[in-house]
């Protein structure tokens, strides 16, 4: 595991960010037959092939760690070149976060102070839609519409960890077929 970076715009290359404190490492796609098992699971939930994923990222982030919000989409044609845009992102949840934690999309309208978790939610989770990490469970949103026009109300960000630690792991996935 090494400290997590965001991806530069204007090279594509990975670069250290302030806005994003955890610490990450990559698997291959398709490295073993339990990866392979997951990819085809998150494909055939998705119907999204397997070939369109990137391959599957696991992040650990201690108290205070966090990922202020973002878009898993990009505006610059370098990252793009490989498999066009990411459509969708599916976030697993591989352990309990005793405090903190939450995936918050900070533009999400609704009652959203409606949902039964709203007390449980950290300050940081009372700002948007949140959903509080729980072992097991996987959080499927997209990039882009339907009329594959990218979609603004997937901004998001993980909140600061106040109690325990979280595990999870990303697989980000595209348009097109992503090369690795």
């Amino acid at each position: 595991m090494v400290k997590s970076t965001v991806v530069d715009s204007e090279t594509g290359r990975s670069k250290d960010s302030r806005v994003r404190t955890s610490s990450g490492m990559f698997l291959r796609r398709g490295q073993d037959k339990i990866i392979r098992d997951i990819e085809k699971r998150i494909a055939d939930f998705t119907f999204i092939p397997i070939e369109h994923g990137e391959g599957l990222q696991v992040l650990h982030y201690e108290i205070g760690q966090k990922y202020d919000a973002h878009f898993d989409y990009f505006l610059d044609e370098f990252n793009t070149k490989n498999g066009g845009q990411r459509m969708a992102t599916l976030l697993m949840y591989l352990s309990d976060v005793e405090e903190g934690g939450e995936t918050v999309f900070p533009t999400a309208k609704g009652n959203i102070s409606a949902v039964p978790w709203w007390n449980e939610l950290s300050e940081c989770g009372k700002h948007g839609l949140a959903v509080k990490p729980k072992m097991g469970d996987a959080l499927l949103f997209w990039s882009m519409r339907p009329d594959a026009t990218l979609d603004p109300s997937s901004l998001h960000g993980g909140c600061p960890v106040i109690r325990g630690s979280k595990w999870s792991s990303t697989k980000w996935m595209h348009v097109g077929e992503y090369k690795v």
